[in-house]
């Protein structure tokens, strides 16, 4: 995929269906050849992308949840395995080639957010509560249990593992050591709630560490942070919505942000303009670039003419060829 002068200019994107309700949550595994999707349908589903090839997608679903299937994350050191958090209180561990579930872990509350450790030994479990659990990967038990007095909303782990981000109602960034969840730091961030937190990948020029974290929040603005120095360097500010979804791209250069506002918005990270727009119909909930290439799959409350959730993904990137 060369880019020109003007990146994206003539790349469209792909629907794929599947879903018989809205898609929540879309991710990427970690050899950007799968891509999995949550839906309000109760199911998640794991599709083959394949970028070159325009035939039938073939796709696995899996069924076990009995609530919306609100966010998924893939094990970041292995292709096939997918953890799912669910309003029905449950986490899943699946097989991504079988479609089957191997574990399952019972929480106390409705479950919206979810996330690996980086060296994929620990997933984090965030619910309605203001709850965060921490499993076990191998045992798939829960070795921490933290309640919090304020609203969490995005969870992550930086890339060393020793860092855990919490973004809240109250416009702050939690920072905690990890794994004794020691308060280090309250950023600041938003004038509104913050929403959504996405980690620079690594890779950046050889670097083994993330350079950045940026911040979506209801104030409709994307911050961008210095990882070291716990500095905001700047603001994205295209958006006029609260900020629902961010995700950078796997080299670092480019960020994708999204709200309800009828576009996705993709901006330079270092000069902050930006370089492209996706148009969309509804409001997002997801977006995620692929970890290998500049793919990037997003999710959203589009409806068919019949006014029922339509139950679509789609990828950007795909040259017109």
């Amino acid at each position: 995929m060369e880019e020109t002068a003007i990146p994206f200019k003539n790349l469209h994107s792909r629907e794929y269906q599947g879903h018989k309700k809205k898609v929540h949550s879309v991710a990427w595994n970690c050899t950007g050849t799968k891509l999995a999707s949550g839906s309000v349908d109760q199911t998640a589903r794991i599709w083959l992308i394949e970028p070159h090839s325009h035939g039938k997608i073939k796709d696995i679903e899996l069924k076990g949840h009995t609530d919306s299937v609100d966010q998924l994350c893939w094990d970041p050191k292995h292709s096939e395995l997918i953890a799912t958090a669910s309003g029905d209180k449950t986490v899943r561990l699946w097989d991504a080639r079988s479609g089957k579930c191997s574990q399952q872990a019972e929480l106390s509350g409705e479950n919206i957010n979810i996330t690996y450790r980086p060296d994929g030994t620990h997933v984090a479990v965030g619910n309605r509560d203001d709850e965060l659990t921490i499993l076990d990967v191998r045992k798939f038990k829960p070795i921490h249990k933290r309640k919090f007095n304020y609203e969490v909303n995005e969870i992550a782990w930086d890339m060393t593992g020793g860092m855990f981000l919490l973004t809240t109602g109250n416009g702050t960034v939690e920072v905690l050591a990890y794994p004794a969840l020691r308060p280090v730091d309250t950023l600041m961030a938003h004038t509104a709630g913050c929403y959504c937190i996405a980690i620079d990948p690594k890779g950046r020029s050889g670097s083994e560490v993330s350079k950045y974290f940026a911040v979506g929040s209801a104030d409709s603005l994307v911050s961008l942070w210095d990882i070291s120095e716990m500095l905001c360097v700047r603001t994205f500010t295209k958006l006029e919505w609260p900020v629902r979804t961010i995700s950078f791209n796997h080299t670092g250069e480019f960020i994708a942000s999204a709200s309800e506002d009828l576009f996705i918005d993709i901006s330079n990270v270092q000069t902050g303009r930006t370089v492209h727009q996706i148009p969309c119909r509804a409001a997002m909930n997801s977006v995620e670039w692929n970890p290998k290439y500049n793919l990037l799959a997003y999710a959203g409350d589009d409806k068919n003419k019949y006014q029922a959730d339509e139950g679509v993904f789609r990828i950007f990137g795909f040259d017109s060829a």
